[in-house]
């Protein structure tokens, strides 16, 4: 919810014309809390995809004794994952500003409704280490994915001579469970590497043009819609 009201909401104002509605305060505050409910959303989702994969194994979860103690350390880590975000996404309150006219050449990385200070230099770091960490994130999904995936068949496989004697005609709890595992990642893997693509893109073009920004502001809200 807060990624969609942080992006969706002034984008739409931005669409109806109304592109000086922020003051420098407000920009600040709309990009800090995007960049940290995105970051917040992206690692939370990866957590739980990782806390289901270690449940469906038994071996790693008798280890780790999570039958007891799992509430306790998904609560911890979502504390964690926003702390961190916090602190990460600290830049983005420093160096956006409000709204620009085009003769002040200083401000670099103009938005429809705010704009940048944010040098070359400032903003390839900021890139890579935002690549970096919604990088790790989609292969730890990708990975956690498998796994539940790969546990699931095999069961499947184990009980089909029990289910075999029933003749039931409904879809197994392991088929079901695979294609909703399926259908999630999918979704997540390819929004958000979609909306990285354009985002980089859009920052690359020297006047993005309108229909560019609105399709990348559509697929970054894809997700979490």
């Amino acid at each position: 919810n807060l990624v969609l009201c942080s992006k969706g909401v002034p984008q739409t104002l931005a669409t109806f014309r109304l592109e000086s509605f922020l003051d420098e305060a407000g920009c600040k505050l709309v990009f800090y809390l995007h960049r940290v409910a995105r970051g917040v959303s992206l690692s939370t989702t990866c957590l739980l995809s990782g806390f289901q994969a270690i449940k469906l194994c038994p071996s790693i979860s008798r280890w780790m004794d999570l039958h007891i103690r799992s509430p306790k350390c998904i609560v911890f880590s979502c504390f964690l994952c926003w702390v961190l975000h916090f602190m990460v996404n600290i830049p983005i309150a420093m160096y956006v500003a409000g709204p620009t006219n085009s003769k002040n050449m200083s401000m670099f990385f103009v938005y429809r409704y705010c704009s940048s200070h944010l040098s070359g230099i400032l903003f390839s770091i900021s890139a890579v280490i935002y690549t970096f960490t919604d990088g790790l994130c989609l292969a730890l999904m990708l990975c956690t994915s498998i796994s539940m995936v790969l546990v699931l068949h095999r069961h499947k496989q184990r009980v089909q001579h029990i289910r075999s004697s029933r003749l039931s005609p409904r879809t197994s709890h392991e088929t079901r469970a695979t294609h909703t595992i399926l259908i999630l990642v999918s979704m997540f893997v390819s929004f958000h590497a979609l909306a990285s693509i354009l985002s980089y893109w859009i920052t690359q073009l020297q006047n993005p043009s309108q229909w560019l920004r609105g399709i990348s502001v559509l697929v970054a809200s894809g997700f979490p819609t």
